[in-house]
């Protein structure tokens, strides 16, 4: 178990080594800061990139260095700044407190999620001096009373209250409209400060091939079912099933071989946060969704998962070396074309949909509600670093599905 614990912060270990990009960006984001620590307005730095092109890595990196300096470096112009950095997902914040727990530089109550922070200060009538957010498109854009945020954009207000923001930003990973974010909503914020940006565009963490890469994204962004590339096998492990059970058989034998191995899904099926086991059921397959993880380990890295069913909300942010995929009933083919559609009606993700009194137009709305079921499927397809097989419900794109894997000169291994 201690191998898989370790996985997520051997990933995002500051003391990685980055490449030269990564390594120019995180000096030039420093400079940036150390800019405008004293100026009378807030300044953000934005970092966008798709998933897996190592925005968090170089965010932790960049973190390791300010806290080093802020804390040791009495020459640095961060020495005793106070500094927070900041994640919107419990999953992904149990990994750098994990992380802060090995670098004296860094202590655990530096790390937190957004409200928590925002109603702290509040309470103590303080501001701070950087404030690093690791995915930002997560950040609340309405009033959540349940989770006790009670202004309009955390955004907003982590900007009133900081010298330097940092933010990583991908608008392929939004999936809430209570977070609803798109490049134009950030940029009508961040135009209002001195700001600079940076696009991280190579896909550091599966192995495929950029063409498969660019069909995985033609799928997501798109609604397209295009060729399967010649070369989707060429050093990485991609199949195609049309039986869900095989799939999964599949993915335990690469989690025997090599662990961090889980089924994932798109909604779709039962599933209410009732304490109780919801089930996904496809032919003789026949398993139970996550469940609410209150250890500290992250749940992608719990060796009992290979028998529930991840969600986004459980695997959004990390890494698995193999990833079985269903393709749920929210996503089918339009007969008669190789077009995709989008079943609202079969979207069983309550929490995603919520109504926003700023948004007013039904088609408006409908286009971002299939959007973000699309951005989840996507969160999906960019999770597996050696292999993803997928598997839809809808018998009409399960079966175009096989005849791309077939007609591209693909198969099945024999123990399939």
């Amino acid at each position: 178990m201690g191998d898989l614990v370790n996985a997520a912060v051997k990933k995002l270990s500051p003391l990685k080594k980055l490449t030269r990009e990564q390594s120019t960006l995180v000096n030039d984001i420093l400079d940036f800061t150390s800019q405008h620590l004293t100026a009378d307005f807030p300044a953000v730095y934005t970092i966008y990139g798709d998933a897996g092109t190592g925005k968090s890595v170089v965010l932790s990196q960049l973190f390791d260095r300010l806290q080093l300096a802020a804390r040791r470096d009495q020459h640095s112009p961060f020495y005793g700044t106070t500094n927070y950095f900041l994640v919107n997902h419990p999953e992904i914040l149990k990994v750098y407190r994990e992380i802060a727990g090995t670098r004296p530089e860094l202590y655990k109550k530096d790390f937190a999620r957004p409200t928590s922070l925002i109603n702290q200060l509040d309470k103590r009538g303080q501001t701070f001096d950087v404030a690093v957010i690791d995915e930002a498109h997560l950040l609340l854009s309405k009033a959540d009373h349940y989770n006790n945020f009670y202004h309009d954009n955390q955004l907003v207000e982590i900007i009133k209250r900081a010298k330097v923001i940092i933010i990583v930003f991908d608008q392929y990973q939004v999936l809430r409209m209570k977070s609803l974010w798109t490049p134009a909503r950030l940029r009508k914020i961040v135009d209002q400060y001195p700001h600079r940006e940076h696009h991280l565009r190579h896909m550091f963490r599966m192995t495929a091939s950029d063409d498969l890469v660019a069909w995985f994204n033609h799928f997501t962004s798109d609604y397209q079912l295009t060729p399967l590339p010649k070369n989707a096998r060429d050093q990485y492990d991609f199949r195609i099933y049309d039986d869900a059970e095989k799939m999964r058989r599949a993915i335990v034998r690469r989690n025997n071989e090599v662990g961090l191995s889980r089924i994932l899904s798109t909604s779709g099926y039962p599933s209410t946060l009732d304490g109780g086991k919801h089930y996904i059921r496809e032919g003789q397959f026949k398993m139970p969704w996550d469940q609410y993880n209150y250890t500290v380990t992250p749940w992608a890295e719990l060796p009992q998962t290979i028998n529930e069913v991840g969600s986004i909300y459980t695997c959004q942010g990390f890494d698995l070396n193999y990833t079985g995929i269903i393709i749920g009933p929210p996503v089918s083919q339009t007969p008669g074309t190789r077009q995709l559609q989008i079943n609202l009606d079969r979207y069983t993700d309550s929490e995603a949909f919520k109504k926003r009194a700023d948004l007013t137009d039904p088609q408006e709305i409908t286009k971002l509600e299939e959007r973000m079921i699309m951005n989840s499927l996507n969160v999906l397809f960019k999770r597996g670093v050696y292999g993803t097989y997928l598997y839809a419900h809808d018998p009409l794109l399960r079966q175009t599905l096989c005849q791309l894997f077939a007609q591209a000169g693909l198969t099945l291994p024999p123990e399939d």
